[in-house]
């Protein structure tokens, strides 16, 4: 992209990493958030999203002049409300012109408007160019996570948290916001260069592994079925024999398998990561398990002198593929502090939630809800046909809807065309209801809706559709 002299307030497409350029304002950083040393660049906020980042200019291109050229290369739904949240905030802002016209003709009066300064390249103090009008991000010294602990009362530096998070701290003060976003400040990703090791290759390690690749990391990968780290293997990764011969070799471990009891033989069984850890070692349990297995493998990986880190994550295999998934930590600080770049490779945001279990069973909860929400969603298709109405009808009522979602549109697509590809297993997503079930009854707390969607995913294993997508869940109701 061609250099620009650009001023806070402009319009933009900005480029950041491996994305497509998308609309953003130029706003002033926070207080304490410097510009990168030896970068010409500006501090961009993104329409859509959550996101903020300093944008070399060199990929930043005003947003009027280039605005048919973006629409045409670039698709999707998420790009197009984007371009809808300029538009409003254009019109909006083109409203409040014409208010502050008609006061100024109404009283007589003309008011010249004050000159603004051009931010030239090499401009180092943004803040003397900071519109009066513009609320400035919040200020944050890490700012590209959310960082969550958990504690009796909050800290007074954690008290006053930005409306853009759309997140409220309860009285109880259990959950705060300690930073926010999810991008890399450069723009870009640099890789640790520790040594990563990365052990299962199913459909949610595969997408990982591959982004973690391509970011420039150096992985080691293991899995129980040798043929599946060929792929990786010719992409650069090195393979390691057994778990402990990566966890030996590897500065970081990652593991993401399929249930608690594939956790727990990874690491204590025959040749276990266990064997390879050693003081300082770090590893890192990315499966959805119980708060129980965790509290187990969190206790043996310290008690060697290792380091622990729980960081299941939200998302399925597409998301995983286009490194957009949403990675809920909790362990050892330093250790998420570590895997920076990592996470940021493999996600497109990182919550950290406080001490080792709480991230199992905040995955739960979610999964609970997805899994009960589809089963519903199912139901209502299932039904729709029973009573003689259309089910497409159907889909495109729902979306036009308060439920409208990706999530919603993709698995009512297809179930219609009959298509159970998996892209998250639906013996999984049981899975994590009867550990949600569980836990609720741990917990002394009553989850009928969760028991009730168990059942029909109990139905749908039943019938052999334990290795489809979830949406299968479908055919519980036409069998």
């Amino acid at each position: 992209m061609a250099t620009v002299h650009l001023r806070i307030g402009d319009l933009v497409w900005g480029k950041l990493g491996r994305y497509p350029p998308w609309p953003g304002k130029i706003v002033s950083p926070p207080k304490d958030l410097k510009k990168p040393r030896g970068k010409k660049c500006h501090f961009v906020k993104f329409f859509g999203t959550e996101d903020h980042a300093w944008i070399k200019v060199e990929q930043l291109k005003p947003y009027h002049a280039h605005k048919e050229e973006m629409i045409k290369i670039n698709k999707g739904k998420r790009f197009q409300q984007a371009v809808d949240a300029v538009e409003d905030f254009l019109k909006k802002a083109k409203g409040k012109e014409q208010n502050s016209d008609a006061k100024g003709d109404s009283k007589g009066k003309k008011t010249a408007n004050k000159p603004l300064k051009i931010l030239e390249e090499d401009d180092e103090d943004l803040s003397a160019l900071k519109d009066p009008s513009e609320k400035p991000v919040k200020d944050d010294p890490h700012f590209h996570h959310f960082l969550l602990s958990q504690s009796e009362k909050p800290a007074s530096s954690m008290e006053p948290i930005s409306k853009r998070l759309k997140i409220i701290e309860e009285v109880t003060g259990s959950t705060s916001i300690q930073a926010a976003d999810s991008t890399a400040i450069n723009g870009s990703i640099t890789p640790t260069d520790k040594r990563i090791g990365f052990l299962g290759l199913g459909l949610m390690g595969s997408g990982i592994v591959s982004n973690l690749l391509k970011m420039g990391h150096v992985v080691t990968v293991w899995n129980r079925t040798a043929e599946k780290c060929d792929l990786f293997i010719q992409e650069g990764a090195r393979l390691g024999r057994t778990p402990a011969e990566v966890a030996s070799m590897c500065d970081i471990t990652f593991s993401c398998v399929s249930d608690p009891k594939a956790a727990r033989d990874l690491v204590l069984g025959p040749s276990g990561v266990l064997q390879g850890i050693r003081p300082g070692k770090c590893y890192i349990e990315m499966s959805t398990v119980d708060p129980e297995t965790i509290t187990e493998l969190s206790q043996v990986i310290t008690s060697r002198g290792g380091r622990f880190l729980e960081a299941p994550v939200a998302g399925s295999q597409q998301l995983s593929n286009d490194g957009m998934l949403v990675i809920l930590a909790a362990g050892d600080r330093t250790v998420y502090e570590d895997c920076s770049s990592c996470f940021q490779a493999m996600g497109k945001t990182s919550f950290f939630l406080g001490e080792a279990g709480n991230a199992a069973r905040m995955m739960l909860i979610l999964n609970m809800v997805q899994g009960s929400f589809m089963a519903t969603i199912a139901e209502g298709l299932t039904l729709a046909q029973a009573t003689g109405q259309s089910q497409q009808t159907f889909l495109d009522i729902l979306c036009q809807g308060q439920m409208a979602s990706t999530f919603v549109d993709q698995k009512c697509q297809n179930i219609l065309q009959g298509n159970f590809k998996p892209d998250y297993y639906l013996k999984h997503i049981q899975k994590d209801l009867r550990l949600a079930i569980s836990m609720g009854d741990m917990a002394n707390h009553p989850t009928p809706m969760a028991a009730a969607a168990n059942e029909v995913y109990k139905r749908a294993k039943a019938l052999d559709q334990s290795d489809n997508d979830i949406s299968a869940v479908y055919r519980a109701y036409i069998h």
